[in-house]
């Protein structure tokens, strides 16, 4: 695990990372509702998505590796929130970090990557769903400048279960 955020490098994503970030992902489908997908993917599958957040402009995804043997530790992401065009200068992101790699700061570096990155987009506010409870998450958001905008209750059914999602808000 990496113990110093100078162990930690994060860049941009690339095609080569598709089955690490897919491995990642389905760890959360499989057994966590911080996601509300229920079945997990090939990496095939999740080509697409990837290929959805190029190296510029306001959809983007950002990749922390360990910085000598470049294993990926995690992913943060920026998506279109809405599909209508008057939604174009808003995101949605999201991070996800490898489960051996949590709270060692890779969240917080993804996040401080992303937003530098988005500082030079026309992009005017970022919003985040964060499926309840999950306060590593509502912590993180926080430190970022998030504000809780409301939350959705029992808007998800996962593992036998109705979730509540908490949206968060930041300006750009």
């Amino acid at each position: 695990m990496p113990t110093e955020r100078a162990e930690v490098q994060v860049r941009p994503g690339i095609e080569d990372d598709l089955d690490a970030l897919t491995e990642i992902y389905n760890h959360y489908v499989r057994e966590t509702a911080i996601t509300f997908d229920t079945a997990i993917f090939t990496a095939e599958e999740r080509r697409p998505w990837l290929l959805s957040h190029p190296e510029d402009g306001p959809h983007r995804l950002m990749v922390a590796t360990r910085a000598r043997s470049q294993e990926i530790l995690g992913y943060a992401t920026s998506s279109p929130f809405r599909p209508r065009p008057a939604y174009v200068t808003s995101v949605e992101t999201s991070v996800y970090v490898a489960p051996d790699a949590g709270r060692h700061g890779v969240g917080s570096l993804l996040y401080d990557a992303l937003f530098t990155a988005l500082a030079e987009e026309d992009v005017h506010r970022a919003y985040a769903g964060i499926a309840q409870p999950n306060e590593a998450s509502v912590r993180l958001h926080a430190r970022f400048g998030f504000r809780h905008l409301g939350t959705y209750g029992e808007v998800g059914r996962k593992f036998g279960r109705y979730w509540d999602v908490a949206w968060y808000e930041k300006p750009l």
